[in-house]
C-alpha cells in the first residue's frame, strides 16, 4: 500500500510539499518529523487505474 505524506506549514497548516511512499517508509518519515517538530498529514495514496 502507498501513502501520500504532506508536510504542513507550522503556522497555518497549509500543505508545503507532498510525496508518495510505500508503507515501509512511513514509520521512518514519521520518526524524522517527530524529531524535528514537523507537522504531517498522511493519507492513502490514490490508487485508481488509468
Amino acid at each position: 500500500m502507498r501513502f501520500e505524506i504532506m508536510r504542513l506549514d507550522e503556522f497555518d497548516g497549509t500543505p508545503v510539499d507532498s510525496t508518495v511512499v510505500d508503507a515501509a517508509s512511513v514509520n521512518r518519515i514519521v520518526q524524522q518529523a517527530a524529531a524535528t517538530g514537523q507537522r504531517l498529514w498522511i493519507r492513502p495514496a490514490d490508487t485508481t487505474a488509468s
